[in-house]
């Protein structure tokens, strides 16, 4: 399960070279792209890795937050409301230079770029997919609660007198 706050970046941590479907290409032509799901409303949000590294035992994706115009292609989204999402990780692979951004990648995993050309991403598959909980930001909670003040008095119950 992935951990994420509100209003910030983070970092997945997966392991999808196990489940890798192009294994005729390099891992230095293949980028991840990330489809998160609302669980209450089914709201659906976009995004590549803003920075994606690729190891034999894990794969890390880093997601940023934006809050004015967030970009899938840059690895940027506004996820909203806190929750748990689902999310689903398809491998995307590239035959010739790897261009993330609109044109050359794919919008979502049903996406085909036409004309087809190398420099163009194709959606391979489902790697891996969870649940991830998104969390409040500290302060930015729908319902707060105050703790009460301590009093600065003794404060005794005195019975039968």
């Amino acid at each position: 399960m992935i951990q994420a706050i509100t209003e910030t970046g983070f970092n997945i941590f997966v392991q999808t070279e196990d489940n890798r479907i192009n294994t005729a290409v390099a891992s230095t032509q293949i980028r991840h792209l990330v489809k998160f799901t609302n669980d209450l409303d089914k709201s659906v949000y976009y995004a590549y890795g803003a920075a994606e590294t690729i190891k034999d035992r894990f794969t890390k994706i880093t997601i940023n937050y934006d809050a004015t115009a967030p970009d899938m292609y840059s690895g940027e989204t506004k996820l909203f409301p806190a929750g748990y999402y689902k999310y689903e990780i398809y491998e995307v692979s590239w035959i010739g230079t790897v261009t993330v951004s609109s044109g050359y990648a794919p919008a979502t995993e049903n996406d085909v770029l036409s004309p087809v050309a190398d420099t163009k991403g194709v959606v391979q598959g489902l790697v891996t997919k969870g649940k991830m909980n998104l969390s409040e930001k500290d302060g930015t909670q729908q319902v707060q609660y105050k703790q009460r003040e301590a009093p600065t008095e003794t404060n005794y119950i005195y019975y039968g007198q």
